[in-house]
């Protein structure tokens, strides 16, 4: 259960790994080493990049333990590592800047000059470059004369001999090529006999020939001692370079995995699910590589445990093998059929499967006991995924249901995700009540007594074992007696069980967006509350205010009223009544005013300047002001105002009697106060063409420094804002990008 090859196995992708192993360059175990993200950087530029496929390799460790043992390579050897290095130095040549990942990576890889030069005394298939060593090429071409040597005696033999030759062809004895010759031939001929046909007929090796032979078996002991020379000083030179060849062997076998992954990919349509999910497994379209013509499966997996519940080959196992597939072939970023681009899976350490029936005549072990040896290996583990295929299986449903429970319960406070199929409804029933737990009902065609291999999220589907059976060939009668010795009751029951469990999630589900409405209007209560408790103390504010500015008016009166001279009196009034005048009413609250409607072409204020309004987009719009800038503000931004009759042009720059400032200083200031300088500032700045301004708000309790920041976050001329440097403000400035 805990290797691969059995994962594999019971998730039916024996083929499917196969035909990937088929692209890489050299034999090797799919699985890959190195960091995850690299792989999937260098996939992600492989995606726009051509190259020519990796050469066909041999497996060259045998070879560098030779070169550790200062061994001398063959000839062949010798080549292999000269098509190791070739490559690297192509995709050198043709890997750009354009794919930065790829391109650091060769980058870092500096082939000696050494291997370069080895490089260039060979061919591309592997035969020395001739003019390189004299020595050799002029046993190569006495070879190649003496060969030719031997043709033409044969082709002369042919003609003469022709009297007692049985056929006309040359023959290969034992690898030495010979004439088949009736009796008599030495009449026409010297030479010697090698073997006898089945007729009686004679193999001859002419004797001309076979000086040539000897000639020829000499210069090739010749050329095997010469080439055996320069391998030993090729295998010196390759020693001296043992730690590269073996760290460049490792990258070929790296880049192998990445590029068999892209040519695997696009020869048979299939993506990568690049984006790991911190939760949920998510899959869009997915189509299990063992299926033909599937129907793509869409499915969202959120829940630590999920049943699978329905009926009896209705896709149950089939949804448990590709939740595990899925999960597999993401986890070593094997390309499959899947809208990558919306779904979204996990990476676990571990992925394990209870799927098939472990008992056997071999392991003399019972099915449900071999459950339990499976089940008990998991226990120690973390961070996994497990499927489990009719997970009562090998023994009675309810007392696997309550002994279950207790294994989930016990697992789930582990780091990982729990997927199982059941047709029986006890476990579903006991389990359905928590929060983690995920019901996913298997759907049936009761009227065209099929199973229609889509599912249900959120409720326990039906068996239909009757349903099934008499589709399958079991006669109605049969299937009548059974649902008898069923009884109804049963029947009902299981329906109740399904019903109420489907209900008590339903009114979960309900309660729960209620707590979440309760907990919005809770909100609104409180801020309605704080805006009372604000009014009320304005109000009192007021009140007081009013009563004092009264009673210092009347004490004024009184005072001049007791002198009782006329002048003195009127003139106390007037001053009584200056007093009243001086008091400034509050102003009413805006946000209980009804906000303007504007409208493309209404005339606008932003702070102290004004303009038109060209166009409007949704709660944004684009203001032209009077000096021909434009701004694209928010409508709440903006307050109504009317054109002037005599509106003139305002200069795009200052006046001079104006200065406008690189830095505002708000230490002090109410929220309000604040914002309303802060806004107006910002709009003198960007008249004035500044790219950076400095706010100094202080650090205090923090509240004017988060409403700035807030401010700032929210105004459409703002592109960025920070906190200034130590010499500037530090945390008590911000430095604003316009």
């Amino acid at each position: 259960m805990h290797s691969l090859p059995k994962l594999i196995n019971a998730l039916d992708l024996e083929d499917f790994i196969h035909s990937f192993e088929g692209f890489l360059a050299r034999p090797k175990d799919f699985i890959f080493s190195g960091d995850r993200q690299v792989l999937v950087q260098f996939l992600q530029e492989l995606e726009s990049t051509h190259l020519s496929p990796l050469p066909r390799l041999k497996n060259l460790q045998t070879a560098l333990t030779h070169l550790q043992k200062f061994g001398v390579l063959s000839f062949e050897d010798i080549f292999e590592f000269v098509k190791l290095v070739r490559y690297f130095a192509y995709l050198k040549r043709v890997i750009k800047e354009r794919t930065p990942h790829l391109y650091a990576w060769l980058d870092s890889i500096q082939i000696p000059p050494a291997m370069v030069q080895l490089c260039e005394i060979f061919e591309d298939d592997g035969e020395l470059k001739s003019g390189i060593y004299p020595d050799i090429d002029g046993v190569k071409q006495a070879i190649a004369h003496t060969q030719r040597h031997i043709s033409q005696a044969f082709s002369t033999l042919l003609n003469s001999a022709r009297a007692y030759l049985v056929d006309g062809q040359i023959h290969y004895i034992n690898q030495t090529e010979c004439l088949l010759l009736k009796a008599g031939f030495n009449n026409a001929l010297k030479g010697i006999i090698i073997a006898r046909s089945a007729n009686g007929f004679f193999y001859v090796l002419p004797q001309n020939i076979a000086e040539l032979k000897t000639k020829q078996s000499t210069l090739n002991d010749t050329l095997q001692s010469l080439l055996y020379e320069l391998c030993k000083g090729l295998s010196t030179s390759l020693q001296k370079q043992l730690m590269f060849l073996r760290y460049l062997n490792k990258e070929f076998d790296k880049f192998d995995h990445i590029y068999a992954r892209h040519s695997f990919a696009k020869a048979y349509n299939l993506e990568f699910v690049y984006e790991i999910s911190k939760g949920a497994i998510v899959l869009k379209d997915f189509c299990h590589p063992v299926l033909k013509n599937p129907k793509p499966l869409s499915i969202e997996i959120g829940q630590k445990i999920t049943l699978i519940t329905g009926v009896n080959a209705g896709g149950k196992t089939i949804l448990l093998k590709s939740l595990l597939c899925a999960s597999l072939l993401s986890k070593y970023l094997l390309p499959f059929k899947i809208n990558a681009a919306h779904s979204k899976i996990p990476l676990f350490k571990n992925l394990f499967a209870i799927i098939s029936d472990p008992q056997n005549s071999k392991n003399d072990i019972s099915t449900f006991a071999g459950r339990m040896v499976e089940f008990a290996q998991i226990l120690g583990e973390d961070n996994f995924l497990l499927g489990i295929d009719e997970i009562e299986l090998g023994t009675d449903s309810d007392e696997a249901a309550s002994l279950y429970k207790v294994l989930l319960e016990h697992l789930s406070h582990k780091n990982c995700k729990i997927i199982l199929t059941t047709h029986h409804k006890n476990l579903a029933a006991l389990m359905a009540n928590r929060e983690d737990v995920g019901l996913i009902a298997a759907l049936y065609d009761e009227g065209k007594r099929c199973p229609r291999y889509e599912f249900l999220q959120g409720s326990i589907g039906k068996s239909y074992a009757f349903e099934t059976a008499q589709n399958y060939g079991i006669p109605a009668s049969l299937v009548s007696r059974a649902k008898e010795v069923y009884g109804e009751e049963k029947l009902h029951l299981n329906e109740l069980i399904e019903r109420s469990s489907t209900l008590e999630r339903e009114l979960k589900q309900k309660i729960r967006a209620l707590e979440q409405k309760e907990q919005v209007y809770e909100r609104k209560a409180n801020a309605l509350n704080e805006n009372l408790a604000r009014y009320e103390n304005e109000y009192a504010r007021t009140k007081a205010d009013l009563e004092r500015t009264y009673r210092n008016a009347l004490d004024e009166l009184k005072k001049h009223m007791k002198d009782n001279d006329n002048k003195n009196i009127h003139r106390a009034i007037n001053t009584a009544n200056a007093m009243l005048k001086s008091h400034k009413h509050p102003q009413r609250d805006t946000h209980t005013t009804k906000p303007h409607e504007f409208k493309k072409g209404d005339y606008a204020k932003y702070g102290q300047n004004r303009g038109v309004i060209i166009e409007i987009m949704g709660k944004m719009c684009s203001l032209e002001l009077d000096n021909g800038v434009r701004l694209k503000l928010s409508l709440h931004q903006l307050k109504a105002t009317q054109k002037p009759i005599n509106a003139r042009k305002i200069e795009a720059t200052p006046k001079p009697n104006t200065p406008i400032n690189v830095s505002l200083d708000l230490h002090g200031k109410r929220v309000e106060e604040a914002l309303e300088e802060l806004d107006m500032f910002l709009s003198n700045a960007l008249i004035a063409g500044f790219d950076e301004v400095l706010v100094y708000h202080g650090i205090g309790t923090g509240k004017l420094s988060a409403a700035v920041a807030e401010f700032l976050k929210s105004h459409p001329k703002v592109q960025s804002f920070g906190d200034a440097p130590m010499n500037l403000g530090g945390f008590g400035a911000k430095v604003v990008k316009l």
